[in-house]
């Protein structure tokens, strides 16, 4: 009988220390999730910024800069495999005008072209089409690329291609 009092005694006891102990976990989880705030990088605009998300003035949307066209720096040989060191382009329906997202650069800008096979323009800024593209200052090639251009991503992460069921 003692045996029985002294293992139900043992027992209970092993089995409330392991209820206090997945209780106490369950409430330090909860405790940091509290801490953490899931989209607290959003922009002025509400940009996701940490899922690569900026705002396009042209667009007038959070688009995914380098979902357009890549210009690596005149010195590439340099700089080959740092993104972070590339222009992007984006261009609005019409092509007249393009957007350019400067690397360590806050506002974009925003060129316009006045016919079609002409470069686009803005101040001291030219992107000539030639070869893919060229973006110029002060007639100094800064940023050049082929052209190519990946899927534009805008407000959700499905590409327009995706959005449209083509």
């Amino acid at each position: 009988m003692k045996k029985a009092i002294a293992i139900l005694v043992l027992l209970s006891s092993l089995v409330s220390c392991k209820w206090s102990n997945v209780e106490d976990n369950k409430v330090k989880e909860n405790d940091s999730a509290k801490d953490v705030v899931l989209g607290g990088d959003k922009d002025k605009n509400g940009c996701l910024a940490s899922a690569g998300y900026t705002w396009s003035k042209l667009n007038k949307e959070c688009v995914r800069v380098f979902s357009g066209i890549q210009l690596l720096p005149n010195d590439a040989a340099n700089n080959a495999d740092d993104e972070t060191l590339c222009a992007y382009v984006l261009f609005d329906d019409s092509g007249d005008n393009a957007e350019v997202f400067l690397p360590n650069q806050d506002d974009s800008l925003i060129l316009k072209r006045s016919a079609k096979g002409k470069p686009w323009t803005a101040q001291h800024w030219q992107l000539v089409p030639y070869k893919g593209y060229q973006l110029k200052k002060d007639n100094q090639i800064v940023y050049a690329g082929d052209g190519e251009i990946g899927n534009k991503v805008t407000g959700s992460d499905e590409s327009e291609d995706t959005q449209s069921g083509k």
